[in-house]
This record gives structure tokens, C-alpha cells and sequence, in this order.
């Protein structure tokens, strides 16, 4: 077998293994969710869920997570028509609206903190505790995210992406979008099923 044709087959193997990573990793946000409901159900019928409202920075870091994704996809007409500033642009855009995303997680957390609701000891409570558990672990996540949003990013600045040879900004896009999906569903369960 050719070099060439292992590199191909490595490229066409790369977007079904992150497909597979993917359901792994909804299935333990699934399985966070689940813990969650099963602690609220028990912890309520004793009187002893705390019931708050979520930060409003939650929401913000929500909008500008869709927005990223939205630039992310105007990144990707932009490549099919050659419009490599566009492209780079949106991809740009997508990196800094992330790190913005991560800073509004932070300071969700702060004002949570702000209002005596703590992760762990004297004064926490179990809902407050799992808030901090799921958009943690959310974060951790979205690290590796950032990450290939910033790779993706100085690959294209670098001029390495073109209508031909885009793989790694389609894989970086389409872990992002899992991403954005994935807190669009925690955030919309946090809200209306607390």
C-alpha cells in the first residue's frame, strides 16, 4: 500500500472517529443530566433542593457561543468561494467570541459565588454543587475546542486552507458546533428543569 493511499485513508477515518468521540462525550453530559434529575428528585421531596436563578452571564456566554458557530459557518461558504479574508475573518472571530464564551462562564461562576451558592463546603448546597459539575466539565471540553479553534485559526492565517484542502477546519467547525449544541442543552435544561 502507497503512503498516498494510507494518508487517505487516515483523512477519510478522521470525521467518523470524531462523530464517535462526540456521542461519547454527550452521552456523559446524558449522564450528568440524569444525576442531576434523580439528586433534585430526592433532595426535593426531603425540602432540601435550593431553588436560584442562573447567572445572566450564563446566558450572554450562550449568545456569543450561537454567534461563534454562526461565524464558523460564514467561514465555510467564505472557503468554498474563495474568499480567503472572509474565511480567515470568521475564523478570528469564532476564536475570540470562544474565549469570550469562557470568560462569561467565569464570571457566571463569580456571581454565583457572589450569592452564596459554592461548589463545595460550608454553606453549599447539592443543586448548587451539580451547576458547578456540569458547566465545569462543559468547559473542560470546550478547552479542546479552544484549542483547535486556535490551531484552525494560525493555520489559515499561515494561508494553509483552501477550497481544496480544508479537513482540519471541518473537523475544528464540526467539534465546535458540537460544542455550541451541547451548552444550548445544558443551558436550556439548567433553566427549565430546575
Amino acid at each position: 500500500m502507497s503512503d498516498e493511499t494510507l494518508k487517505q485513508q487516515r483523512r477519510r477515518a478522521k470525521k467518523p472517529m470524531l462523530w464517535i468521540a462526540q456521542a461519547s462525550i454527550f452521552m456523559a453530559f446524558a449522564g450528568l443530566t440524569s444525576g442531576f434529575l434523580v439528586s433534585k428528585g430526592t433532595l426535593e421531596d426531603k425540602g432540601l433542593w435550593m431553588e436560584f436563578a442562573l447567572p445572566t452571564e450564563f446566558l450572554i456566554s450562550t449568545i456569543l457561543i450561537v454567534v461563534s458557530s454562526v461565524s464558523l459557518i460564514v467561514s465555510a461558504i467564505a472557503i468554498r468561494q474563495h474568499n480567503m479574508g472572509l474565511f480567515n475573518t470568521g475564523i478570528v472571530a469564532a476564536f475570540l467570541l470562544g474565549i469570550g464564551f469562557v470568560l462569561y462562564q467565569v464570571l457566571g461562576w463569580n456571581d454565583l459565588t457572589e450569592r452564596g451558592i459554592y461548589f463545595t463546603g460550608e454553606g453549599s448546597n447539592t443543586s448548587g454543587s451539580w451547576i458547578y459539575a456540569i458547566t465545569f466539565f462543559h468547559l473542560l471540553h470546550l478547552a479542546g475546542g479552544i484549542i483547535a479553534l486556535f490551531v484552525t485559526m494560525i493555520n489559515a492565517l499561515r494561508g494553509l486552507y483552501s477550497k481544496e484542502n480544508k479537513l482540519g477546519f471541518e473537523l475544528a467547525s464540526i467539534f465546535w458546533h458540537f460544542l455550541g449544541a451541547v451548552w444550548l442543552y445544558l443551558y436550556l435544561f439548567l433553566n427549565f428543569v430546575r
